[in-house]
Protein backbone atom coordinates (compact mmCIF):
# COMPACT_ATOMS: atom_id res chain seq x y z
CA UNK A 1 0.00 0.00 0.00
CA UNK A 2 1.32 3.26 -0.94
CA UNK A 3 1.94 6.33 1.41
CA UNK A 4 0.22 9.31 2.13
CA UNK A 5 3.51 11.19 0.39
CA UNK A 6 3.51 8.95 -2.38
CA UNK A 7 -0.42 9.10 -3.53
CA UNK A 8 -0.05 13.01 -2.97
CA UNK A 9 3.23 12.96 -5.94
CA UNK A 10 1.39 10.98 -7.92
CA UNK A 11 -2.20 13.23 -8.56
CA UNK A 12 -2.41 15.31 -11.12
CA UNK A 13 -3.83 18.61 -8.89
CA UNK A 14 -0.95 18.19 -6.42
CA UNK A 15 1.47 17.88 -9.25
CA UNK A 16 0.47 21.54 -10.36
CA UNK A 17 0.34 23.31 -6.94
CA UNK A 18 3.22 21.27 -5.88
CA UNK A 19 6.33 23.65 -7.20
CA UNK A 20 4.32 27.14 -6.49
CA UNK A 21 2.69 26.81 -3.41
CA UNK A 22 3.43 23.44 -1.47
CA UNK A 23 7.25 23.17 -2.11
CA UNK A 24 8.25 26.28 -0.77
CA UNK A 25 6.47 25.90 2.32
CA UNK A 26 7.91 23.14 2.98
CA UNK A 27 11.20 24.14 2.40
CA UNK A 28 10.74 26.39 5.28
CA UNK A 29 9.50 23.91 7.56
CA UNK A 30 12.74 22.37 7.19
CA UNK A 31 14.19 25.46 9.21
CA UNK A 32 11.54 25.30 11.50
CA UNK A 33 10.39 28.75 10.25
CA UNK A 34 13.92 30.17 9.86
CA UNK A 35 15.44 30.94 6.70
CA UNK A 36 18.45 28.67 6.69
CA UNK A 37 16.88 25.99 4.42
CA UNK A 38 15.75 28.28 1.66
CA UNK A 39 18.97 30.28 1.70
CA UNK A 40 21.11 27.53 0.90
CA UNK A 41 18.89 26.65 -1.94
CA UNK A 42 19.43 29.85 -3.45
CA UNK A 43 23.03 29.20 -3.13
CA UNK A 44 23.02 25.94 -4.50
CA UNK A 45 20.71 27.05 -7.66
CA UNK A 46 23.47 29.92 -8.08
CA UNK A 47 25.94 26.99 -8.14
CA UNK A 48 24.15 24.64 -10.44
CA UNK A 49 23.73 27.64 -12.66
CA UNK A 50 27.64 28.15 -13.53
CA UNK A 51 28.83 27.61 -16.44
CA UNK A 52 30.30 24.80 -18.22
CA UNK A 53 29.52 21.70 -20.69
CA UNK A 54 28.46 19.30 -17.90
CA UNK A 55 25.96 16.22 -18.21
CA UNK A 56 22.93 16.63 -15.48
CA UNK A 57 20.74 13.84 -13.75
CA UNK A 58 18.04 15.03 -11.32
CA UNK A 59 16.97 11.74 -9.43
CA UNK A 60 12.98 12.10 -8.52
CA UNK A 61 12.82 15.86 -10.47
CA UNK A 62 9.21 16.16 -10.04
CA UNK A 63 8.14 19.01 -11.52
CA UNK A 64 11.20 20.09 -12.95
CA UNK A 65 12.04 22.53 -9.78
CA UNK A 66 15.74 22.44 -10.45
CA UNK A 67 15.93 22.11 -14.13
CA UNK A 68 16.24 25.60 -15.39
CA UNK A 69 18.98 26.44 -13.02
CA UNK A 70 20.87 23.43 -13.51
CA UNK A 71 21.00 24.18 -17.50
CA UNK A 72 20.86 27.31 -17.33
CA UNK A 73 24.73 27.86 -17.51
CA UNK A 74 25.15 24.39 -19.55
CA UNK A 75 27.43 24.97 -22.80
CA UNK A 76 28.69 22.75 -25.29
CA UNK A 77 27.46 18.89 -24.91
CA UNK A 78 25.95 20.05 -21.73
CA UNK A 79 22.85 18.27 -20.80
CA UNK A 80 20.46 17.94 -17.92
CA UNK A 81 17.97 15.00 -17.59
CA UNK A 82 15.34 14.81 -15.13
CA UNK A 83 14.12 11.53 -13.80
CA UNK A 84 10.89 10.36 -11.56
CA UNK A 85 8.74 7.49 -11.31
CA UNK A 86 5.78 10.14 -11.09
CA UNK A 87 3.60 10.22 -14.45
CA UNK A 88 1.81 13.57 -13.20
CA UNK A 89 5.28 15.20 -11.95
CA UNK A 90 6.68 14.41 -15.38
CA UNK A 91 3.72 15.73 -17.46
CA UNK A 92 3.79 19.04 -14.96
CA UNK A 93 7.74 19.12 -15.80
CA UNK A 94 6.95 19.08 -19.43
CA UNK A 95 4.76 21.51 -20.14
CA UNK A 96 6.59 24.40 -17.29
CA UNK A 97 10.41 23.27 -17.95
CA UNK A 98 11.17 22.28 -21.08
CA UNK A 99 13.86 23.83 -22.59
CA UNK A 100 16.92 23.20 -24.62
CA UNK A 101 19.30 21.01 -23.48
CA UNK A 102 16.71 19.67 -21.14
CA UNK A 103 15.17 16.04 -21.21
CA UNK A 104 12.53 14.51 -19.02
CA UNK A 105 12.13 10.76 -18.75
CA UNK A 106 10.29 8.02 -16.39
CA UNK A 107 11.88 5.23 -14.52
CA UNK A 108 12.81 3.92 -11.29
CA UNK A 109 15.59 5.59 -8.80
CA UNK A 110 16.61 2.09 -7.77
CA UNK A 111 17.58 0.65 -11.08
CA UNK A 112 18.91 3.68 -13.02
CA UNK A 113 18.92 3.30 -17.17
CA UNK A 114 22.30 4.75 -17.34
CA UNK A 115 25.74 3.32 -17.25
CA UNK A 116 28.25 3.80 -14.81
CA UNK A 117 30.38 7.38 -14.95
CA UNK A 118 27.29 8.76 -17.47
CA UNK A 119 26.78 12.11 -15.36
CA UNK A 120 29.14 15.10 -13.98
CA UNK A 121 26.38 15.90 -11.36
CA UNK A 122 23.98 13.55 -9.91
CA UNK A 123 21.04 15.37 -7.72
CA UNK A 124 18.78 13.77 -5.30
CA UNK A 125 17.26 17.35 -3.90
CA UNK A 126 13.98 16.97 -1.29
CA UNK A 127 12.78 13.73 -2.71
CA UNK A 128 14.94 10.71 -1.24
CA UNK A 129 12.54 11.01 2.43
CA UNK A 130 9.79 9.81 0.29
CA UNK A 131 11.60 7.13 -1.86
CA UNK A 132 10.74 3.46 -0.83
CA UNK A 133 14.13 1.89 0.59
CA UNK A 134 15.74 5.35 -0.03
CA UNK A 135 20.03 3.81 0.76
CA UNK A 136 20.57 1.75 -2.87
CA UNK A 137 19.13 5.01 -4.37
CA UNK A 138 23.07 6.87 -3.21
CA UNK A 139 23.95 3.48 -4.16
CA UNK A 140 22.58 4.18 -7.67
CA UNK A 141 23.79 8.38 -7.25
CA UNK A 142 27.55 6.77 -7.34
CA UNK A 143 27.41 4.21 -9.51
CA UNK A 144 26.13 6.60 -12.51
CA UNK A 145 28.63 9.83 -11.00
CA UNK A 146 31.87 10.18 -13.28
CA UNK A 147 35.33 10.17 -11.95
CA UNK A 148 35.48 13.45 -10.23
CA UNK A 149 31.43 14.29 -10.47
CA UNK A 150 29.66 15.26 -7.59
CA UNK A 151 26.57 14.30 -6.20
CA UNK A 152 24.16 16.50 -3.99
CA UNK A 153 21.09 15.01 -2.10
CA UNK A 154 19.14 17.67 0.37
CA UNK A 155 16.97 15.53 2.27
CA UNK A 156 15.68 14.94 5.88
CA UNK A 157 18.18 14.94 9.35
CA UNK A 158 17.20 13.67 12.55
CA UNK A 159 18.00 16.25 14.71
CA UNK A 160 15.83 19.04 16.95
CA UNK A 161 12.51 18.07 16.55
CA UNK A 162 12.49 15.06 14.24
CA UNK A 163 14.20 13.52 17.36
CA UNK A 164 10.98 13.67 19.43
CA UNK A 165 9.03 10.93 20.72
CA UNK A 166 6.13 10.70 18.67
CA UNK A 167 8.12 11.49 15.41
CA UNK A 168 8.64 8.66 13.74
CA UNK A 169 4.92 7.66 14.08
CA UNK A 170 4.29 10.12 12.24
CA UNK A 171 6.43 9.96 9.44
CA UNK A 172 5.74 6.53 9.57
CA UNK A 173 2.09 6.91 8.90
CA UNK A 174 3.08 10.33 5.85
CA UNK A 175 5.81 8.33 4.37
CA UNK A 176 8.39 10.68 4.94
CA UNK A 177 11.61 9.12 6.31
CA UNK A 178 14.15 11.13 8.77
CA UNK A 179 17.20 10.09 7.60
CA UNK A 180 20.22 9.88 10.91
CA UNK A 181 22.29 12.97 10.80
CA UNK A 182 25.30 10.77 9.99
CA UNK A 183 23.04 7.81 7.45
CA UNK A 184 23.79 10.11 4.29
CA UNK A 185 27.54 11.02 4.72
CA UNK A 186 28.57 7.49 6.03
CA UNK A 187 26.55 5.52 3.06
CA UNK A 188 28.80 7.61 0.41
CA UNK A 189 31.51 7.41 2.54
CA UNK A 190 31.14 3.08 1.89
CA UNK A 191 30.53 4.04 -1.43
CA UNK A 192 34.00 5.25 -1.53
CA UNK A 193 33.04 8.84 -2.43
CA UNK A 194 35.40 11.92 -1.47
CA UNK A 195 34.93 15.46 0.17
CA UNK A 196 31.75 14.24 1.61
CA UNK A 197 29.92 17.74 3.00
CA UNK A 198 27.09 18.25 5.27
CA UNK A 199 25.02 21.38 6.10
CA UNK A 200 22.29 20.91 8.36
CA UNK A 201 19.46 22.79 8.58
CA UNK A 202 16.93 22.59 10.87
CA UNK A 203 15.47 19.28 10.25
CA UNK A 204 16.94 18.99 6.27
CA UNK A 205 20.56 18.81 5.42
CA UNK A 206 22.57 18.80 2.58
CA UNK A 207 25.16 17.00 1.51
CA UNK A 208 27.96 17.07 -1.11
CA UNK A 209 30.61 14.32 -2.13
CA UNK A 210 32.66 13.46 -4.97
CA UNK A 211 33.81 10.33 -6.68
CA UNK A 212 37.68 9.73 -6.84
CA UNK A 213 39.09 11.14 -10.22
CA UNK A 214 40.66 8.29 -12.40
Amino acid sequence: MSSIAQRMMGNPVFSQVYERAWRPLFTRGFSLGASDTADYDRALRAYLARPGERTVLDIACGPGNYSADASRGLTGDGRYIGIDFSASMLAQAVRDNSADRVAFLRGDAHRLPFADGTFDTVLCLAALYLIPDPLPVLDEMARVCAPGGEAIVFTTSRTSIAALPGADALTALSGLRIFGVREITERFAALGMEHVEQTVTGVGQFVHARRPAE
